[in-house]
């Protein structure tokens, strides 16, 4: 009786064993990232593009950016959110929001200021403001997300500091009149794209039946 009852316990223990195995491979393959990182790393290119001049410095620069960061990007990171939260992942859904907010308000900032929806942009010092304003709110929103996720991955925290000084860059770029900081803002938006590139290959290879590429001890509780 005592042979049977264990060989029943190791046959259900082997199963349990083989179903956590499955759920975590179903886990990897239903990622979100596979969805928001791309569409976040093809959103970055242009960017940086636009940043360091390649797109021209008239007032038609933009005009190959926008329909990235919003049919692309945009739509990206929300459908990385709406998965994120049906599969549970809060934080991955936060992060995926937030980035939502971003490069859709971005996108529709520059065709707002291109096409006067929102004021007069032609009014002097108009269109510096209101992308002084937009920069600083988003730098410090940025830089709440950074410190508020210091318990992830290092990676992710080495993602976020990179979009801080991006933006950073960029706000005293257009603040001060100089091209200069736009470059280097350009140059840390290309930066973090490659950190958005090892997620993706990550993500990807997971989902693929490969193994999880290193992704550093949380700078907190790690």
């Amino acid at each position: 009786m005592t042979t049977v009852d264990e060989s029943t316990g190791a046959h259900a223990a082997d199963t349990r064993a083989a179903d956590a195995a499955a759920d975590e491979a179903a886990a990897a393959a239903a990622n979100p990232a596979l969805v928001g990182v791309p569409t976040f790393v093809i959103g970055s290119i242009a960017l940086g593009l636009y940043l360091i001049g390649f797109t021209g410095s008239s007032d038609n620069a933009a005009i190959g950016m926008v329909p990235i960061l919003f049919m692309c990007t945009g739509i990206g990171q929300v459908v990385a959110c709406l998965w994120a939260i049906r599969t549970g992942a809060g934080a991955v859904a936060a992060i995926f929001g937030i980035f939502a907010g971003f490069w859709l308000s971005f996108a529709l900032l520059v065709v707002g200021l291109g096409h006067n929806w929102f004021g007069d942009a032609t009014a002097e010092g108009a269109a510096v403001a209101a992308q002084e304003t937009f920069l600083l709110t988003w730098l410090i929103g940025v830089v709440v997300l950074t410190l508020a996720s210091l318990r992830l991955p290092a990676v992710f925290t080495l993602l976020f500091v990179l979009v801080d000084i991006a933006l950073l860059l960029v706000l005293l770029g257009t603040a001060g009149g100089s091209t200069g900081l736009l470059f280097g803002g350009g140059i840390a938006v290309f930066a973090f794209t490659l950190v958005g590139v090892y997620l993706f290959f990550d993500a990807l290879g997971q989902a693929t039946g490969g193994g999880a590429l290193p992704m550093g001890k949380p700078l907190v509780g790690g």
